[in-house]
């Protein structure tokens, strides 16, 4: 008899999933049954939530949903601040978790991990929880999860599956097949009014999201056609090549770039929420779009959101960018300002150049330092100093290369679990990309077990520590509000030992020659590595020359 929970891993392995994530427990070991003779590899983080940013990691690189087996209860309480961040950053992760026998649902009877409602309690970070209340559902659920995956807004989706029903007799399940939706094409009409609008603007420019990342290409042959001026958000750098020259980067938040978009009489928005992550991070307020908004998006509620459009197009965000290159390529275009496109771009870079006090160049040129290094790396970060710069100053040549906690729901010890599930996305991609993964003392203290994860996988990433001994932001937050700091000033351990016993390799560095060398040593080892960088050692070193 083929059991329902091992059923489920040949469904996944026929929807391609390669990697799951999780850690067993008396309530799922009927998951873990069909696994072991499967294709799909197991990953063993030490906390839940590490489960969950791991799989948020894999899904950026690999382009797929990463996915998690969890015990009720305490799993999913523990993984629901992963599922926040990643239904923030419409990341595709599928949770499967058990959950108690139908029977006993809401009985209140005090049984192991019983909750109220766990249904009920992860709906608001999820596209959507389904309880399975047989093993006969169970294709099509799966079905409507891809389908979210593959066709929708890609966020997380959450199945429990009661415990006698993942016992349940499936054989008549195992010639189920998978279920591939392709996404909605670009409405022609939709199409050609905004390539008409697009072709007489005189100051065109273009905002693009994470959600247009798939439509690099197009989105370069649009921007070049339009001489349009191109602002990305975090989670989209690399769409344009860092040193193209219609490139505004990720300074949106910034005076002189609003500047720009103000000046724009025509501004398609592809793949972007227009939030204040990226568009107003300083809390600044009054962001405006006077010109004439176009907005592309795969969620319909958001192209209505924060602005209202002249024209909105719910597609996929690749099809409808190939779609307007086509319909471009037959208009006249209207004649430009001379002082736009190129000549806007390089006049606000000089600008924005000019204008970075000390304490951003020396973080830029730490950032910029770990990219000569590692030309390839993926780069991921944690809310903290060098990636808030980052945010604002590192412009990479390819997608998904640059992404962390900072944007969004913003988490702390997001980048240590996620780096690991990066590195392993990118492998399964097949890539041979470095993972660095970006954080201070503060987010390390959240997800420091994981670094045992990464030595038990095997998981070559690069920690770069940047510890200012606090919540060194918090601080800032609350002297500037006149607030007395409080629960700032934490004890720092001794990481480097800490690693150490963990079975990392480890050591601080102090300047720049110190960091290439650590760096390159890393890039040679089979297993991860920490490098402490001290902020004030940097800057005392550093300011001086930049």
């Amino acid at each position: 008899m083929a059991t329902c929970g091992e059923v489920l891993v040949k469904l996944l392995e026929g929807y391609g999933v390669e990697r799951v994530f999780g850690i067993p427990g008396v309530h799922t070991v009927e998951l873990y049954r069909g696994l072991a003779g499967s294709s799909i590899t197991h990953i063993t983080p030490r906390h839940e939530q590490g489960a969950g940013f791991m799989a948020d990691g894999y899904a950026r690189t690999r382009g797929q949903p990463g996915v998690c087996f969890i015990i009720t209860g305490p799993g999913m309480t523990n993984i629901i601040t992963a599922m926040g961040q990643a239904y923030a950053d419409s990341i595709p992760m599928l949770v499967i978790s058990s959950v108690q026998s139908r029977n006993q649902l809401g009985g209140g009877r005090g049984k192991l991990h019983e909750l109220p409602s766990q249904s009920a309690l992860v709906a608001g970070v999820a596209a959507f929880s389904h309880t399975l209340m047989s093993a006969a559902e169970l294709p099509s659920v799966l079905a409507r999860a891809f389908a979210v995956f593959q066709a929708a807004r890609p966020r997380p989706v959450h199945i429990e599956i009661p415990l006698d029903v993942l016992v349940e007799n499936a054989d008549g399940l195992l010639r189920s097949q998978p279920v591939s939706v392709t996404r909605a094409g670009a409405a022609p009409n939709a199409i050609t009014q905004m390539a008409k609008l697009l072709a007489h603007a005189q100051r065109p420019l273009i905002l693009a999201g994470g959600g247009a990342i798939d439509s690099a290409p197009a989105l370069k042959r649009l921007a070049e056609r339009l001489a349009a001026p191109v602002a990305l958000t975090i989670n989209a750098k690399g769409m344009l090549p860092g040193k193209h020259p219609l490139l505004l980067g990720s300074t949106q938040s910034l005076d002189a770039t609003r500047e720009v978009i103000e000046s724009a009489d025509v501004v398609l928005a592809i793949g972007t929420e227009l939030a204040e992550t990226d568009y107003d991070i300083t809390f600044q307020g009054h962001f405006n779009i006077p010109g004439l908004l176009l907005r592309i998006d795969i969620d319909p509620d958001q192209t209505v959101r924060q602005f209202a459009p002249e024209v909105a197009l719910v597609a996929d965000a690749r099809y409808a960018a190939e779609a307007l290159v086509i319909a471009l390529s037959g208009e006249v275009l209207a004649p430009r300002n001379e002082d736009w496109g190129p000549a806007r771009v390089a006049a606000l870079r000089a600008r924005l150049d000019a204008d970075w006090d000390e304490a951003t160049r020396a973080q830029t040129l730490f950032l910029q330092t770990v990219l000569e290094v590692l030309p390839e790396a993926v780069i991921v970060g944690d809310s903290t100093q060098p990636v808030y710069t980052g945010n604002l100053t590192l412009d990479l040549d390819k997608p998904r290369r640059w992404f962390n906690s900072s944007t969004g729901y913003g988490t702390l010890g997001y980048a240590l679990p996620a780096a690991m599930g990066a590195w392993l996305g990118s492998r399964d991609a097949g890539e041979r990309n470095p993972v660095v993964c970006l954080i201070g003392d503060g987010g390390l203290q959240f997800t420091l077990s994981e670094l045992v994860s990464a030595v038990e996988a095997h998981v070559p990433i690069i920690v770069l520590l940047w510890n200012n001994q606090g919540y060194e932001e918090i601080k800032r937050y609350m002297v500037k509000r006149a607030i007395e700091p409080v629960g700032v000033d934490i004890y720092s351990p001794d990481f480097i030992g800490v690693a150490k016993a963990l079975g990392c390799a480890a050591e601080a560095v102090v300047g720049g020659a110190q960091l290439v060398e650590a760096l390159e040593a890393a890039g040679r080892r089979e297993g991860p590595t920490l490098i402490e960088i001290d902020q004030r050692a940097w800057m005392e070193a550093r300011m001086g020359t930049v």
